[in-house]
């Protein structure tokens, strides 16, 4: 095939790079697999810290190997303090910059950042895994003027996230919300990041460049805004009342309802299913079911949708369950990116272990042998 007729796949749209056992979406069912386990039976039954260890290491672990890896990430937690200075330094940067700095910041206090073999980049994920969700709470509490919180060892991932964040040990039903949140988010195929972060991997960089890949492809807001974009959105509808006028008025001058449609899923995004009854109770928690009632209304106006494949994902719910938890909206997405990081390392390790130059073309279409002019005679 010559180069004028190569076929293109823009967006790489259906185009399989490798095999993985990873993460499995069937997205004309609304399934989705970690490691062959629905999500169904993760969201509602374990934690991160088992979630982690299961997308990482490829089983489920006992109980032993739970408390084992357990100590690990607690024993991780904890910023190194020229790291809790650079976030001091760049404390106005959007939270996505300030996470992806810190990142790439970390691999000079890693003894293991030049190591890619299988066990190392496993232990640094731990790590990383175990950092993120310190560096974002630390940001948000640097910016604020107020002294960063160290992480408790007595205390979850999710639970440290928010106390560290606001100070006070969290509700545990809260924890418990965040906690599936980050479950919801583990691991799911190729997406953009995930892809950012193979290719990285493919030249045999380190895993901290490709979690900072990664983290740098996750904040556009085509891949990990959606979340805020929602929150904003229901705001300006502002009332149940208004949803259906706003959802219409959207539609017919040529806009998006923010937190529908994906590229993999032709039905409902099975994650969103798993924040839905959590969003009516947490708003019925605290005193503020309309924000609940607002998205039921955006629902049932955009259900004729559904049958063009055009649903609900994971980000129509989680916005405002964060919002409702008092969190920042400039922090959504760095959530996401805690809660993937584990995902991220898993597809790092397969792409090391049968590792190729991940190298797609262009196909050039400009013109050739033009003359040159020099510059003199340039007009």
């Amino acid at each position: 095939m010559t180069e004028e007729n190569a076929t293109l796949y823009r967006g790489l749209r259906e185009v399989y790079i490798d095999r993985t056992t990873s993460s499995y979406i069937d997205g004309k069912a609304g399934k989705l697999y970690y490691r062959g386990f629905s999500i169904d039976d993760l969201a509602e039954n374990c934690s991160f810290e088992e979630v982690i260890y299961l997308v990482m290491i490829g089983e489920l672990p006992t109980t032993g190997e739970l408390s084992e890896f357990v100590s690990d990430l607690k024993a991780s937690m904890e910023l190194p303090e020229p790291i809790i200075d650079i976030i001091r330094i760049i404390k106005d940067a959007h939270p996505m910059d300030v996470l992806r700095t810190a990142i790439s910041a970390l691999a000079t206090f890693d003894p293991e950042v030049n190591d890619n073999s299988t066990e190392a980049t496993l232990r640094k994920g731990t790590r990383l895994t175990a950092q993120a969700p310190t560096i974002v709470a630390t940001h948000s509490r640097i910016r604020e003027g107020k002294d960063p919180i160290k992480p408790d060892p007595d205390l979850s991932i999710a639970a440290n996230f928010l106390y560290m964040i606001f100070g006070e040990i969290p509700d545990p039903q809260d924890a418990k919300l965040i906690d599936k949140d980050f479950v919801l988010h583990a691991e799911h195929g190729l997406n953009a990041s995930s892809f950012g972060a193979r290719v990285s991997a493919s030249t045999q960089a380190d895993l901290h460049c490709a979690i900072t890949t990664g983290i740098s492809v996750l904040k556009g807001p085509s891949h990990g805004g959606a979340a805020e974009s929602v929150m904003t959105m229901s705001l300006e509808i502002g009332s149940e009342d208004n949803a259906a006028d706003y959802v219409r008025k959207t539609l017919d001058g040529g806009g998006r309802i923010m937190g529908f449609g994906h590229r993999v899923y032709k039905a409902i995004d099975p994650r969103s299913l798993h924040l839905q009854d959590d969003l009516k109770a947490l708003g019925e928690r605290k005193g503020e079911p309309k924000w609940y009632s607002i998205l039921q209304k955006v629902l049932e106006v955009m259900q004729p949708y559904s049958r063009r494949g055009i649903c609900q994902n994971v980000d129509f719910f989680s916005g405002a369950m964060y919002y409702l938890l008092g969190i920042p909206e400039d922090l959504f997405i760095s959530i996401f990116a805690v809660g993937r990081i584990p995902g991220w390392t898993a597809q790092v390790v397969e792409q090391f272990e049968n590792n190729i130059l991940l190298r797609p073309r262009l196909q050039y279409v400009g013109e050739l042998d033009r003359e040159f002019i020099p510059i003199e005679d340039r007009s």
